[in-house]
């Protein structure tokens, strides 16, 4: 009896903690607008290295995703046509992070969602983990200034805060060129 009343509090604490994550308002982010957005490099699907650091100057955009995530499907056509083709020739540069996946599934997810714009490698959710908690949802994008600052968070896709995100970055690449 006193085992069955240890899981249950248990179960009640965890269910608690994580329906508090959720109601905060950050939606599993670690970081916030304003802060500088976290360093890393990681393998793209062309064999090069890309490292953020390296992208001053220019805006970027993280889009985690992965291929088993359905939002993230839906997702993926709206940024191809409505933020990467409009500005792949611009001081902006977008790098979808494929969380936990091979390089051969990774290729594969992008032929199959007929993107174009750079994937890259995201072994063990670390650099996820570098923005948000490896237990919070996969569908989220990061828009980085060209000092390095976030200036605009996303989670999951809903297309008025989609729109809101590309005037954002439309804007920002506007202010540099």
């Amino acid at each position: 009896m006193i085992n069955r009343l240890f899981i249950a509090l248990i179960f009640i604490l965890s269910f608690s903690v994580g329906a508090a994550s959720q109601e905060s308002g950050n939606n599993g982010f670690l970081v916030n607008i304003g802060d500088k957005a976290p360093d890393f490099s990681t393998l793209l699907t062309d064999g090069t290295t890309f490292r953020l650091s390296e992208q001053r100057g220019k805006i970027v955009m993280l889009q985690f995703t992965a291929s088993w995530c359905g939002v993230c499907r839906r997702e993926m056509p709206y940024i191809e046509k409505d933020i990467w083709e409009k500005l792949k020739d611009k001081p902006f540069v977008l790098i979808g992070l494929d969380r936990d996946e091979p390089m051969e599934t990774v290729k594969s997810f992008a032929e199959k969602m007929e993107i174009s714009y750079p994937l890259a490698l995201d072994p063990d959710a670390d650099i996820f983990g570098l923005y948000a908690d490896k237990l919070s949802g996969v569908t989220r994008n990061v828009i980085i200034d060209e000092q390095g600052k976030i200036i605009y968070l996303t989670r999951l896709f809903e297309m008025e805060e989609f729109n809101e995100m590309t005037a954002v970055i439309f804007d920002a690449v506007e202010k540099i060129q």
